[in-house]
């Protein structure tokens, strides 16, 4: 009976095992047939191998050390006796060691021993594993030529050797810790130890096992302490990010006495193994305890009564450090600070001067046209837009500002009844094609106008694209199998739907039964192994979505959030930036809610849409970190010189980077010790009103000037306004044309005027007269009136102000783009067009400005007995009392303003009630 226990246990075993080692072995063959697809197979080998190493060596060393203490404890505790077990009964306690009695000398304690040793060698080894890239970056490390002002180490210490180090500490603390349980639990099983008996003397062997265990335990301290010291420069101390007067003067020396404390206190525990008492180990713990409160009092107080009185004069040079190791790791050192003026005028000869510019000024939206887009060329329930990305393209001899999507597949959208294994799997693989939009240009009903549209892809100003279909893109997330016996869906052709066999290298062959058994078993998918649609030709798509496959070929970059398709020589592409971070820059402050102190867009990754193929570029090959992985990995990195020019015409400077760096240089473009510390010239990102809501303004791309430039480029970017103050205070800019590519400038308005801020004009654009009346009559019309993205576009020395107006009526859902706002200096005008809006706004000087437009209201008799609505007339003059008024004000003219808000007062009084009007009149002037 006991043998065939044995032997169904050994079975069951063996199942197990087996089923382990196919679950891991197949998914490790999956992986080297999908990296080898892609010619990367050499960099998942080295991943598998440093992982493998990794847990390899942990696991090794931490089981020969438990097994050495366990088996040191198991030689050294009593024989075996009973075990005293306690079972509650009611109130009471009652021992069964007789229980026991008979199986004590039974018992394998060896493997009693090894077993827990063996599980938790193998639970370490897995933490240690996952930290496999930071062995790998130390072991292929150089110095990054930059040391930190506090103890004179290379920068590469702190990114590459640091990271293992605290790594190697928490290793060694829970390999010390475990080894402490387990000799605990050795002991208390033979009875060595009674929890219930505290008056029970010790036996030496339970003493000395006591002392070398806190030996260990303070070694492990020590070290913590050493690696404590250069952690002080990454953490606040005070009013500096990183070491300031309280951790140079007081916390240095103290970490220093609490490492030398804890090599005593060991020293002292090592000591008591030959005389097995209690008062050194009792000694030496009362000693670190002692030291540690002392630590964590100490520079509190001192702090407190010796630098806080006197903070801005002894903390200046520490200051110094931390603004310029900040600047460092973010990239801001190279800023070009430069003044704007903003002291000019727009006027025509400026307009035609900048034609460029204000020819791609942003009118539509990312998230109306999206919507807008979805409408009009979805074409199929089964196509979707993800995002709508925003680039610029040569289109008949000039540079054009556009709208880009791409029209991907999306399976799930299908009716139910249609949602099949074979439709899933084999038929709906692919999108087709993009849809491409300037961004200025919207037809007579407020719809844009398309470069690029329908399917196939049909352009109107020569942008073809010879390769439409998607198979890779940011929706494709299912596997799918290509050249199938079923063939693909292609695209729908009137009532006919076209087929496709796929003819390109993405996707990995099946090729014969041992493939499609491991593809089936990864996938989950047993009809891949049964169905007869697949052959040894086709080939399986996997990680379809550019997020998911780059992080395969790359895990240890840091992905921008937004890849963004590119057109170029008639194919589709897909570019993704990634960053090299890390988070333990010197005297860096972290990003607020990212944690990471230092990232650099080190890397583009170009993906292929129809073959999948990823291409990563070194963007900066002397940046430390790139050049760590590049090392590590070789081969895995091409030169940026490398990209297709097609391609490199499209990259433009990320908004994550941007955002990054703008959010630090709020703080650091304080560079003088004493403004930083006063926060005297704080900066904030302006707000605007989205949806109702109020809303940060983001970083927007444009196409324009730079002050001084000569050349229409593209750049990124960014509005600022002081902190808890909403005028403007400067813009930040990054350029993303070469030869400029990468190039931060940082244009800062002179503080003693006032330059609006979006939040204002949009203030401004409320408190108007003509168009609140419009907004307000267009929303009771059974409309819904979105605003746009107020933005700010710098030209020359001056700055306008542009906002769009979308309609959506309560039936449709498509928003048409109605009118346009303008402002510059203290004028505002809106108008159907952008140029006549424009030319509203820039009055030649002593000319008259021009007429504006009249109310647009809803067609019908005027209700009886109802309010007159005002004529134009009565709104412009409204309007020009009011300008009027503000001239008084700036003027500091009083009585002025006074007598004009009296006037301004008179204006918006509700005009007599009118009598009801003729059948088949308006009651209003004809609409513009």
């Amino acid at each position: 009976m006991r043998s065939v226990r044995f032997a169904a246990a050994a079975g069951a075993a063996a199942i197990a095992a087996g089923l382990l080692a196919l679950a891991v072995g197949g998914g490790i063959a999956v992986e080297l047939l999908w990296f080898g697809e892609l010619g990367f197979g050499g960099v998942y080998r080295r991943v598998l191998a440093a992982r493998a190493i990794t847990f390899a060596i942990a696991t090794g060393v931490s089981f020969a050390a438990l097994a050495i203490t366990g088996l040191w404890a198991l030689r050294n505790a009593p024989p075996p006796s009973p075990v005293r077990l306690i079972l509650r009964r009611g109130n009471g306690d009652a021992t069964i060691p007789e229980l026991i009695a008979p199986v004590m000398h039974r018992i394998p304690w060896r493997l009693l021993v090894l077993a827990p040793a063996v599980i938790a060698a193998v639970l370490v080894g897995i933490a240690q594993a996952a930290a496999w890239d930071t062995y790998l970056l130390w072991w292929n490390a150089a110095p990054a030529g930059q040391t930190d002002p506090i103890f004179g180490r290379d920068v590469g210490f702190y990114l590459f050797s640091l990271p293992v180090y605290r790594s190697l500490f928490g290793f060694a603390m829970a390999v010390v810790v475990l080894a402490i349980l387990l000799v605990a639990a050795v002991f208390w099983l033979r009875n060595a130890i009674d929890l219930r008996d505290v008056t029970r003397t010790l036996s030496p062997a339970v003493v000395g096992a006591v002392s070398l265990a806190l030996a260990a335990f303070f070694v492990v301290k020590a070290g913590g302490h050493w690696l404590a010291r250069y952690e002080l420069l990454l953490d606040r101390d005070g009013a500096v990010f990183g070491v300031g007067y309280t951790g140079a003067t007081v916390r240095l020396p103290l970490l220093w006495l609490s490492l030398l404390v804890s090599l005593g206190a060991a020293g002292a525990c090592v000591a008591n193994l030959r005389r097995r008492g209690l008062a050194l180990p009792a000694g030496a713990v009362m000693a670190v305890v002692a030291v540690s409160i002392v630590t964590s009092v100490l520079p509190d107080l001192f702090h407190r009564f010796r630098v806080r009185p006197d903070e801005l004069r002894l903390e200046t040079p520490y200051l110094e450090h931390a603004i310029r190791l900040t600047r460092a790791a973010y990239g801001l050192e190279s800023v070009a600070a430069r003044a704007f003026p903003s002291a000019g005028s727009l006027d025509r000869a400026a307009i035609e001067r900048n034609e460029e510019t204000f020819d791609n000024v942003r009118l539509w939206d990312p998230r109306p046209l999206l919507s807008g887009y979805r409408q009009l060329q979805v074409i199929r329930l089964y196509y979707d837009f993800n995002d709508v990305d925003i680039d610029r393209y040569d289109v008949a001899g000039k540079r054009r500002q556009v709208m880009v999507a791409a029209r991907e597949i999306d399976a799930a959208q299908l009716p139910e009844a249609a949602r099949t294994w074979v439709n899933q799997r084999l038929k709906f693989t692919h999108g087709f094609g993009a849809v491409m939009s300037p961004v200025n240009e919207f037809d007579g009903e407020g719809l844009p106008v398309f470069f690029l549209k329908d399917i196939p892809p049909r352009s109107s100003v020569g942008l073809e694209i010879t390769e439409p279909r998607i198979y890779y893109g940011e929706i494709a997330s299912d596997p799918v199998v290509v050249k199938s016996a079923s063939g693909e869906f292609d695209y729908p052709k009137g009532d006919q739907n076209v087929a496709n066999v796929y003819a390109g290298t993405g996707g990995v062959p099946i090729g014969g039964w041992l493939r499609r058994m491991l593809f089936a078993w990864q996938l989950g998918d047993v009809n891949l192994l049964i169905s007869g649609n697949v052959t040894a030709e086709s080939r399986v798509m996997m990680r379809r979505t550019i997020r998911d496959r780059v992080r395969r070929v790359a895990p240890f970059l840091r992905l921008d959030r937004d890849p963004y398709l590119v057109v170029a020589d008639g194919r589709l592409y897909w570019i993704q930036d990634a960053y090299t971070t890390s988070t333990t820059y010197p005297y860096s402050e972290p990003v607020p809610g990212l944690g990471l102190n230092y990232m650099r867009n080190s890397v583009k990754i170009v993906v292929d849409a129809y073959h999948g193929r990823v291409d990563l570029y070194a963007m900066d090959p002397e940046e430390p970190v790139l050049a760590a992985y590049a090392r590590a990995f070789p081969g895995l990195f091409r030169s940026a010189r490398e990209i297709p020019p097609a391609i490199a015409a499209h990259l433009r400077y990320p908004e994550d980077l941007f955002l990054v760096q703008a959010e630090m240089y709020r703080t650091y473009h304080m560079t003088e010790p004493s403004v930083f510390y006063n926060k005297e010239d704080l900066w904030s990102f302006p707000t605007e009103t989205l949806e109702g809501a109020q809303s940060v303004v983001e970083p927007y791309y444009v196409n324009m000037k730079l002050p001084g430039g000569d050349r229409t480029e593209f750049i990124l970017m960014q509005p600022m306004t002081p902190a808890n103050r909403n005028n403007m205070v400067a813009w930040l800019a990054a350029r993303c044309d070469p030869p400029h590519y990468g190039e931060l400038v940082e244009y800062e308005f002179p503080k003693e005027r006032l330059i609006y801020g979006p939040s204002q004009i949009e203030a401004r654009i409320d408190q108007d007269t003509v168009i609140s009346q419009q907004i307000s009559l267009w929303n009771q019309m059974g409309s819904k009136v979105i605003r746009g993205n107020l933005l700010v576009i710098p030209v020359e020395d001056t700055l306008i102000y542009v906002q769009p107006l979308y309609l959506r009526s309560e039936q449709g859902q498509i928003p048409e783009l109605k009118r346009v706002i303008v402002a510059h200096g203290d004028r505002i005008a809106m108008d159907r067009s952008f140029s006549t809006a424009l030319a509203a706004v820039a009055v030649p000087p002593g000319g008259a400005p021009p007429p504006l437009p009249p109310i647009e209201r809803p067609a019908g008799p005027a209700a009886g007995g109802q309010p007159r609505p005002p004529t134009m007339a009565e709104g412009t003059e409204a309007r020009e009392r009011y300008r009027a008024a503000l001239d008084s004000l700036r003027r500091g003219d009083w009585v002025g303003f006074g007598r004009e808000m009296e006037a301004l007062g008179r204006s918006l009084e509700p005009p007599p009630v009118s009598p009801a009007a003729p059948a088949g009149s308006t009651g209003v002037p004809p609409s513009s």
